[in-house]
C-alpha cells in the first residue's frame, strides 16, 4: 500500500482533518466522556479533560513524526466555526495489514449527531481515500452484535456482512460477539461496470 497519512478530506457536509491539542475540550465534551458513546468501545469513558489531552498528545506526535501509516481524523461539520471547527467525533484506521493490503476502520460520534447520516458520509469518504489513494484492496470494520446501528452504517457504505465471530472481542460490555463487514476494491470496480 502507498501509505499517505492523515490528509485533509472533505464531503458535502464534513471536513475530516488532523486533530490538534486544542481539540481536547471538544473531544471530552462531545463524545469521549459519554458512556453511551463508549458503550461498545474498548476504552472507558474519559473521566477528565486530561484523558483527552493525553490521547491527543500521542496522535499529534504521530502526525509530527510524519507517520505515513497513521490515519486519525477529526470529524468536523462544515460551517461550524470555520474549517478548523470543533470535532464531533473521530474515524481512524485501527489496524492495517500490508501483506494483504487491508485496512480496518473504527469510528465514534457524539450522541447529539447520531442518526443524521454523518458517520455514513465520513466512512464513505475514508473508504474512497483508502481505495483510491492508499491502494487498499480490502477495508473491513467490526461491531458488537448488540450495536446494529454501526452495522447499518457499514452496509450503507457498500460493505458486505461476512459473518459473526463468537466471543471474539472484549469491550465495555464484557466479552462480545463481533459482526464483520468488508469491502474489496473489486467490489467498487464491478459496481461501476454495472452502472
Amino acid at each position: 500500500m502507498n501509505h499517505s497519512g492523515t490528509k485533509r478530506l472533505e464531503t458535502k457536509r464534513l471536513i475530516l482533518r488532523r486533530f490538534t491539542e486544542d481539540d481536547a475540550p471538544a473531544m471530552y465534551k462531545n463524545w469521549a466522556s459519554d458512556g453511551e458513546v463508549t458503550k461498545f468501545l474498548t476504552w472507558q469513558p474519559y473521566k477528565s479533560l486530561e484523558d483527552a489531552e493525553k490521547t491527543l498528545a500521542v496522535w499529534v506526535r504521530d502526525y509530527e513524526n510524519e507517520r505515513k501509516d497513521c490515519y486519525q481524523w477529526a470529524i468536523v461539520l462544515k460551517g461550524e466555526e470555520g474549517s478548523a471547527g470543533e470535532p464531533i467525533g473521530s474515524i481512524s484506521a485501527v489496524k492495517h495489514d500490508d501483506s494483504i493490503s487491508m485496512v480496518q476502520v473504527g469510528y465514534c460520534l457524539g450522541k447529539r449527531w447520531w442518526h443524521q447520516g454523518i458517520m455514513t458520509e465520513a466512512l464513505s469518504c475514508v473508504m474512497d481515500y483508502f481505495f483510491d489513494t492508499v491502494g487498499a484492496n480490502r477495508i473491513e470494520a467490526l461491531h458488537d452484535v448488540n450495536n446494529p446501528h454501526s452495522g447499518q452504517v457499514m452496509k450503507k457504505c457498500g460493505m458486505r456482512y461476512e459473518g459473526t465471530m463468537r466471543q471474539a472481542g472484549r469491550n465495555n460490555q464484557g466479552l462480545s460477539d463481533l459482526c464483520c463487514y468488508g469491502a474489496l476494491a473489486e467490489d467498487r470496480t464491478s459496481k461501476n461496470r454495472d452502472r
